[in-house]
């Protein structure tokens, strides 16, 4: 028994060594345990010339839920969230043209560029009126794609959404005022903690190598995002004129300490909506779905469950 023991100690210490040698294998069973408490299955479809990543799971006979990303982001950000939901809807999240595993495609990455990518991936995949949800620039396409496309969805969720002038600027507008670099741009390992702090207001722990290696990943996609970011913002598109257009119920959730979008957001948006709630988290910042998963999945089923009896009725 105690060589048995001294092997089982040996053999994962052994394997700690290894991962902490190896951040790419680290991070690939991280996101492996991550899915499997969320029953998810990795996945791809070509649509049209590009090949779409991303994770499904939940039973096949349940509403859909289709959740979009944000900036410099990918599907991943939807791991935590999703372990609250896939038990009683199917779950997908996707990486979005441009990021993650996904294509990237030559071209545009303006917001409706994207949306219209977005509609094509929903057809691919052959969806019927899903929940859509977005965080961010992945809730300013799917704010567009509910107003392009208002019979397309049976509900819209919006986490922290872009596409809004705010009536207090962000810090993120107004560092980007002043001309100064962007903080969602990463060109240093440094500047991924800065953007930790920037997004969080408890960031997630992360061992150092697999921080370092996050670093790396996003200081080898900084020209890429460059390139994105000036086309959100050069062809923008603002969400207001939109919104009226938005027939399906319409759940808002910020973080009140948004450095990147601004929470005044939120008092703009709910009177151009026809059907409408809101939630402020307190204590969160950009990204409710990553620092405050089960609360937000709390108030996003509780939105969920007065859709369904709402049109049951």
């Amino acid at each position: 028994m105690k060589k048995l023991i001294a092997g089982l100690i040996f053999l994962l210490v052994g394997s700690a060594a290894l991962l902490y040698l190896s951040p790419a294998t680290l991070l690939a069973g991280i996101q492996l345990v991550e899915r499997q408490r969320a029953g998810l299955t990795l996945k791809q479809i070509g649509v049209g010339d590009l090949n779409i990543h991303y994770y499904e799971g939940g039973p096949s006979n349940a509403a859909t839920i289709l959740m979009v990303h944000g900036f410099a982001a990918n599907k991943d950000n939807w791991l935590r969230l999703a372990r609250y939901l896939s038990q009683d809807y199917r779950v997908i999240a996707l990486d979005l043209p441009g990021f993650g595993a996904s294509s990237k495609p030559l071209g545009s990455y303006d917001i409706g560029t994207q949306t219209e990518r977005l509609a094509d991936v929903i057809d691919a995949l052959g969806l019927t009126q899903p929940h859509l949800i977005g965080n961010s620039m992945g809730g300013h396409i799917s704010a567009l794609y509910a107003a392009r496309y208002p019979q397309n969805i049976r509900s819209l969720a919006l986490l922290d959404n872009a596409g809004i002038s705010s009536p207090q600027p962000s810090e993120l507008r107004q560092r980007l005022q002043r001309s100064e670099p962007n903080p969602l741009v990463v060109r240093s390992p440094d500047d991924f903690q800065r953007l930790l702090e920037f997004v969080f207001v408890q960031p997630p722990y992360l061992p150092p190598s697999l921080k370092r290696y996050f670093a790396e990943q996003a200081i080898s996609n900084s020209a890429h995002y460059d390139t994105v970011f000036a086309h959100l913002t050069e062809r923008y598109i603002p969400l207001e004129p939109q919104l009226a257009k938005i027939l399906a119920p319409t759940l808002i959730i910020w973080g009140a300490e948004d450095r990147v979008l601004d929470v005044s957001s939120v008092a703009v948006m709910q009177p151009l909506l026809r059907h409408s709630s809101a939630v402020i988290l307190p204590e969160t910042g950009h990204a409710p779905m990553i620092e405050r998963p089960e609360l937000t999945a709390q108030h996003y089923r509780t939105f969920l469950l007065t859709v369904q009896n709402t049109q049951n009725r």
